[in-house]
């Protein structure tokens, strides 16, 4: 049995982080444990291709229940099975959050460390901003942070435009800690090419001596014993091994970390007996919270004049407002628009021809919806039962109508007007708000942002992990990931999973 002080399960975007910091300590012998391989198919590093590369093998191709606030539709839910994880198929945009996203993860745990003031010195040690170090930016980081500029397709620019004159304020960061108003979408992208957590963190560490990567690595179960979780049994290219460790993290995900919890015996314990797995820890709320952004695809334009092909990813400026009063600056908002310089058409409608349309897509920042992930049965094979229970809330639904309202105004504004010939969904008929939510409910996607599913907080009877990641009820068994955000940034998560394990490490290491 080989031994390790810091078994770290997944090596997506978290795992590559804590994998890269943990064994700067030259003393502490780290392994990192992860389903896929290294990437080797080139169009993972060039961004326009992230929606053309989803459903290829290294994607978990994990799929939701039939949703009934959808049209009972089923949602594709693609996750990264490689190296990287999903960093290597996400659309690159870096978004922190608004500063009062964070006072709601300080609040449920108690812990100023998870306030925006807390967090804020780890997201500067994340990055190289293109821009320039400041007071909210960091240049000694490994990840490449850029704000584009010239880039910007002229479309998008219009866009940008037509926001402003109808009195959005201008932004120009996503990542100052407000959020309401215009701006570029910083990218994570360096010299033309996606930089995955992957390239930031683990490349440069992967010579380390004491850090091990065990690639093509399936771990099965926890091995519990008493407040302790021994070490895992997992197959690695597929032959039994057991490891064992003096610390576990999971870093697996949203969806990968409650169900190997699970599959160990830790949850809701009638949940788990019903699949034959002996509970060997009580925690009701593994699994449960999962929540995650949806995007309306959406407000879709016959463009007058044929659109050009980006030069960076499609999809190059998220616009946050306050719905009630989009001029509003200082407000944590409630909806986001998002211009896309290509088709964005939800599959229940037909595809359009590349460069005759492009889509203002919407959403609702802070969905009130929550949902839950269980097992099928008691082994790694089995497929995941994932209902995010979309838009199950009025308030959602609500929401969501006023959202595509804007977004209308801000694509009927004169900015626009040497970019579009007309509407063509929902279409001018759709007009009253029952009509439009009926639309809603066929054009809405995932944004990919799944989280809430080991969610942090004070007691076992509030959530999985407490203000230190810790397992309520495990002395040395952690959980690094999105399932532990309580409840989901504005904003895309990944900048916040990237400071969230930056925050781990660097606590982690002064113990």
């Amino acid at each position: 049995m080989r031994h390790f002080d810091v078994l770290i399960v997944g090596g997506g975007s978290a795992g590559s982080v804590l994998a890269s910091r943990l064994s700067e300590n030259a003393d502490c012998q780290v392994a990192l444990l992860e389903t896929g391989e290294w990437p080797t198919d080139p169009d993972i590093a060039k961004p326009d291709m992230w929606p053309l590369i989803q459903g290829r093998d290294y994607d978990w191709q994990y799929a939701t229940l039939p949703q009934a606030g959808t049209a009972n539709r089923i949602h594709p839910w693609p996750r990264g099975r490689i190296v990287g994880g999903s960093s290597c198929l996400h659309a690159m945009a870096h978004v922190r959050g608004h500063q009062d996203d964070f006072a709601a993860w300080a609040q449920v745990t108690g812990d100023e460390n998870w306030s925006w003031q807390g967090l804020l010195p780890w997201f500067i040690k994340s990055e190289h901003f293109s821009n320039g170090a400041s007071a909210v930016h960091g240049v000694d980081g490994p990840l490449d942070v850029w704000l584009p500029d010239a880039e910007v397709h002229p479309l998008v620019k219009s866009y940008m435009q037509a926001g402003l004159n109808q009195g959005a304020p201008w932004l120009g960061d996503h990542n100052t800690g407000l959020l309401c108003g215009v701006a570029p979408n910083a990218l994570t992208i360096r010299d033309g090419k996606r930089v995955s957590a992957a390239d930031a963190w683990l490349k440069p560490a992967r010579e380390r001596r004491n850090l091990t990567l065990l690639l093509r690595t399936q771990v099965e179960t926890l091995l519990l014993k008493g407040s302790n979780i021994a070490g895992v049994a997992c197959t690695i290219a597929g032959e039994a091994h057991t490891l064992s460790a003096d610390t576990v993290i999971l870093a697996a995900g949203a969806l990968a970390s409650p169900a190997l919890l699970m599959r160990s015996g830790v949850g809701c314990a009638s949940e788990l007996e019903a699949h034959g797995i002996v509970c060997q820890l009580p925690l009701d709320l593994v699994g449960k919270n999962l929540h995650d952004h949806l995007l309306a695809a959406g407000n879709v334009w016959l463009a007058r004049q044929p659109i050009g092909k980006t030069r960076l990813q499609h999809s190059e400026s998220l616009m946050y407002l306050h719905s009630a009063d989009i001029t509003r600056r200082d407000a944590q908002p409630d909806i986001v628009l998002g211009c896309v310089c290509a088709p964005s058409v939800a599959p229940t409608f037909p595809q359009p021809e590349p460069g005759s349309t492009y889509t203002l897509l919407c959403g609702v920042t802070r969905p009130t919806s929550r949902g839950q992930i269980t097992l099928t049965g008691a082994h790694s094979s089995d497929k995941l039962r994932i209902d995010p229970a979309y838009l199950q809330t009025e308030q959602d639904r609500r929401t969501f109508v006023k959202a595509l309202k804007i977004a209308r105004q801000i694509g009927n504004d004169a900015a626009l007007g040497a970019w579009r010939e007309k509407e063509w969904l929902p279409g001018e008929s759709v007009q009253d708000d029952a009509a439009l939510a009926d639309f809603i409910a066929r054009a809405v996607i995932t944004h990919h942002h799944p989280v809430g599913t080991c969610q942090m907080g004070k007691t076992a009877q509030d959530s999985v992990v407490d203000g230190r990641l810790r397992i309520h009820g495990l002395d040395n068994g952690y959980v690094v990931d999105a399932s532990v955000i309580p409840s989901i940034t504005c904003g895309p998560v990944h900048a916040a999973i990237l400071a969230i394990a930056e925050s781990f490490a660097g606590r982690f290491r002064q113990n």
